[in-house]
């Protein structure tokens, strides 16, 4: 058995050990069902949810909000470290920033952001874009920062233009350190805007759990947080596929 095979197993064994421990202590009583019901019955729960349609709406708001703050933390992201690769000292002024920025309260910012673009959907998404976008500029840097100086060389020589080097070769060379960075900003696009729904909002999947949360509504708010959950997964496991794809093209999986 190969070692990554093995990982694999491993993974799921510990998955299923946990989900099976919490089904146990759920069904003996440990856990009350005031507090959270067995994993089984989340299940069946989120699958009834899915089949009533009471939540689609306020579910495609919430996903249609994280691809909007996903899309723009990525180009964003990808065009800033770009300028950051050629402008050296620019990024050498900024590198302190990028280490300390998660360490920023994001959401005390949504206050401002209600007053510049009001209560829509707007400062939901700027939250979301801001939370991903430095997940998206230091993977992308790493990955730029790994480019065979052959390739750069031959790109002179071949008298490529600043924006045909990074289309042709930087990019390209940096795809798997840049995918890396939007899995991360899959997971934070998410968090900024749930959370600011959470916060204040009227609709959306973080509102509805805030909502479920407030009124002991389990049977809402344990499966919201599952689909939440399945869509993350969802979402990172065909980026990883993506990502050994690109490493086996170039030899390195």
């Amino acid at each position: 058995m190969t070692p990554k095979k093995r990982a694999a197993l491993w993974r799921i064994a510990l998955l299923v050990g946990a989900v099976g421990g919490l089904e146990i202590l759920c069904l003996s009583g440990h856990i009350d069902r005031l507090t959270m019901q067995p994993p089984h019955r989340i299940v069946m729960d989120l699958v009834a949810l899915l089949a009533g349609g009471e939540l689609n709406g306020a579910i495609a708001k919430t996903l249609r909000n994280a691809a909007l703050a996903f899309v723009i933390a990525m180009v964003a992201g990808v065009s800033f470290a770009v300028l950051l690769h050629y402008l050296r000292s620019l990024r050498d002024m900024l590198d302190p920033v990028f280490a300390t920025y998660y360490a920023i309260p994001m959401f005390a910012f949504y206050p401002l952001l209600i007053v510049l673009f009001g209560l829509g959907d707007t400062p939901q998404i700027f939250i979301g874009a801001m939370l991903a976008v430095v997940a998206v500029i230091v993977n992308t840097l790493n990955g730029l920062d790994r480019i065979p100086r052959v390739l750069l060389k031959t790109a002179r020589v071949n008298q490529l233009s600043a924006w045909d080097t990074a289309r042709l070769v930087m990019l390209p060379c940096a795809a798997p350190h840049i995918l890396t960075g939007a899995k991360l900003a899959v997971a934070y696009s998410l968090i900024g805007i749930i959370g600011a729904e959470f916060i204040m909002s009227t609709g959306g999947m973080g509102y509805e759990i805030s909502f479920a949360y407030m009124n002991f509504d389990n049977a809402k708010m344990y499966p919201l947080i599952l689909l939440i959950l399945l869509v993350s997964i969802a979402i990172n496991t065909l980026l990883a596929k993506w990502e050994k794809i690109l490493m086996a093209r170039r030899g390195l999986s």
